[in-house]
């Protein structure tokens, strides 16, 4: 799903939000007293005061980071109409239209978006509401808005100008995109970008104090966050967007910090040269200094058993951080976040029916242990439950749940240490999927009451047990 969207990307793979919408004004300074930001100096009122001012910051994050400038760089100030219409020119270069609108069509597929949400005009409206200076690393310019408040503007100057510094040394658009098209590893490395930034500008709101972001102990990056209450778009946006959008600085800025605990900005180079693998490893920074990886999965085609009515939107990764926003929409969060945790590597499709515009979701998820499967198979059923609320012939049994919906069948089915789900399908279909993975064929549904029964041999055989519905005859039809 080019979600995240592609969770990170969807028009933030070369955009940055402003920090101060993180910062709330400084924030750090509830958490550590001895913390105080360098003097601000009054806003610039000219080109040649901007680029004083910006120089002057360039030389401390240089001297932060250890990244010496290799060339000089571009700067300048834009209004908010220059502003507003990079965000849209960078949108069109990173996903064409196609491509967005699948971005959209999986997020709703996954329970992610409301159906018929407008995710184009959100970020659109979302980052022109809150850019407040940004690195372009196509033109290697620095722009900063002309109406940004004077506190700001250093602040977003310290940001901004580390992620130069970063272009310069590790040319970070080409190396953020080389983790393509994994789309869970792509947001790994933009939370290193990300993450980086943020301590490098803690950093520089702690000098004169002696102290940099490796001697506050247990940071809770939470404290950042300012009210979400001064920014209207952000603040109407499902739960969803305003995760993805904040990971990359806040889960970004926690990695960042535990992995140069102990040798500060020595590290900042291994981690271009050994990028994150996963988002599991930003938010678990012990397996990424392990050297821990997750499974290839692999999904068999479905084009042939589907037919021409139907058309492939998407195939990618979630992630842990992709598969714990969806259990949030249906689960408390401790529940969703421990469940997460247990993601070991999957994979996903979405299609699409060409007249009816319905969606067929299929997934495959390998967990930590048989175990840990079957705590997800028990509460993965209770979110797909609560995710579909017209539901009849449910069918439950050990490790397999159906039911169907006005859209189609749902299926969750667990073997061993990995579950599949389908949604949008026929039971033929599902049983044609797993029949390519080479699984057992699943529990059949029981005979509605009063049908003809089937034609057997003599012998009588014992009843079957009770189940929890009856799955409809109708679902056994072709799509």
């Amino acid at each position: 799903m080019a979600w995240h969207v592609k969770l990170a990307c969807l028009g933030l793979c070369a955009l940055y939000l402003s920090p101060v919408l993180l910062l709330g004004g400084v924030a750090v300074q509830a958490q550590e007293a001895a913390v105080a930001p360098p003097s601000a100096v009054s806003k610039p009122v000219t080109d040649a005061d901007f680029i004083a001012a910006a120089d002057e910051v360039l030389g401390q994050m240089s001297q932060i980071t250890g990244l010496q400038l290799v060339t000089p760089l571009k700067k300048s100030l834009r209004s908010r109409e220059e502003i507003r219409a990079y965000v849209i020119k960078q949108m069109n270069e990173d996903k064409n239209a196609a491509e967005r609108y699948a971005d959209e069509r999986s997020a709703e597929a996954f329970g992610l978006l409301p159906k018929g949400f407008d995710l184009d005009s959100f970020m659109v409206n979302v980052l022109t509401e809150q850019v407040e200076g940004l690195y372009d690393p196509q033109t290697r310019e620095f722009y900063i808005a002309d109406w940004s408040p004077p506190a700001d503007q250093r602040m977003v100057m310290a940001h901004e100008l580390t992620h130069a510094l970063e272009d310069q040394h590790f040319q970070i658009e080409a190396w953020a995109k080389a983790a393509r098209p994994n789309e869970d590893a792509e947001l790994a490395r933009d939370s290193v970008l990300e993450g980086s930034a943020m301590a490098a500008m803690i950093d520089y709101l702690m000098l004169g104090t002696g102290r940099s972001l490796k001697d506050v102990p247990d940071f809770d990056p939470g404290v950042l966050i300012g009210d979400l209450g001064s920014t209207p778009t952000l603040q109407k946006a499902p739960p969803f967007l305003k995760d993805a959008l904040m990971f990359p600085y806040l889960g970004g800025l926690t990695f960042s910090a535990a992995v140069m605990k102990n040798t500060g900005w020595s590290a900042l180079p291994g981690l271009f040269e050994k990028p994150p693998v996963s988002t599991q490893q930003i938010l678990h920074p012990a397996l990424y200094q392990s050297g821990r990886t997750p499974r290839k999965v692999t999904l068999p085609p479905l084009e042939k058993m589907l037919g021409d009515n139907w058309s492939k939107l998407d195939e990618n990764i979630m992630g842990e951080f992709g598969w714990k926003e969806v259990l949030k929409q249906f689960l408390d969060n401790d529940r969703a976040k421990s469940l997460a945790a247990a993601w070991d590597g999957d994979r996903y499709m979405v299609f699409e029916q060409k007249r009816t515009k319905k969606l067929l979701l299929v997934t495959r998820l390998y967990l930590d242990s048989e175990e840990l499967a079957a705590r997800f198979f028990g509460q993965y059923s209770e979110a797909l439950e609560k995710k579909h609320s017209e539901r009849t012939n449910l069918l439950r049994r050990p490790n397999f749940f159906s039911f169907d919906t006005p859209d189609g069948g749902v299926f969750l089915d667990c073997l061993g240490d990995e579950c599949v789900t389908l949604e949008g399908a026929t039971r033929n279909v599902f049983d044609g999927f797993t029949k390519a993975l080479n699984w057992p064929l699943a529990p059949p549904p029981r005979e509605r009451p009063g049908a003809a029964p089937a034609k057997t041999a003599a012998i009588s055989a014992p009843a079957a047990p009770l189940v929890a519905g009856i799955f409809s005859p109708a679902a056994q039809t072709a799509p």
